[in-house]
């Protein structure tokens, strides 16, 4: 990792994560009644709370709806869920007021197209390993683990070393 890239994780201060093919590997499960489930790495998990002990907001925001992902985010403690979004780019500008974190203290980790207006938002935009192309293009890094293998565990250990160097 160069010191540019350090000095920015060094920086950030709120890391925004969509959900389907960043915490999971993008894959829906589904039976007659609709959704039943999804997959979650729980070394992702322990990556988030333990960014978080170390002083890093963290919020997730999906356009998709899951009573499954309500649990585990819950379960985890994060208090800014935002599920069923259907402008992501609005709402993470709204979490920025609210929080008072500028751009360039903000990270957001995407994998494909309906994340580029939310990625535009951050001053450092991620992509994981199996992102789309269009999103790889944009981002100022590109993690080594794919979607839902512990890409956001990466982002999360990155984060909290380059602070702790800093």
């Amino acid at each position: 990792m160069n010191n540019t890239l350090s000095r920015r994780l060094a920086a950030i201060n709120l890391l925004v994560l969509d959900v389907d093919g960043v915490l999971t590997d993008g894959r829906l499960l589904y039976g007659a009644q609709g959704e039943i489930g999804k997959s979650f790495n729980v070394k992702d998990g322990f990556g988030m709370r333990r960014l978080m002990q170390n002083g890093v907001s963290v919020a997730v925001i999906s356009a998709r709806r899951s009573e499954g992902a309500l649990v585990r985010f819950t379960e985890l403690g994060l208090t800014h869920i935002y599920l069923g979004c259907r402008d992501k780019q609005k709402q993470i500008r709204q979490l920025q007021k609210s929080l008072a974190v500028e751009r360039d203290a903000t990270a957001v980790v995407g994998d494909d197209v309906p994340d580029l207006d939310m990625m535009a938002e951050a001053g450092l935009a991620i992509a994981v390993a199996d992102a789309a192309r269009e999103i790889q293009d944009i981002a100022d890094w590109t993690t080594d683990q794919a979607g839902g293998q512990g890409a956001v565990r990466e982002v999360c250990d990155a984060i909290i070393a380059a602070r702790q160097r800093a």
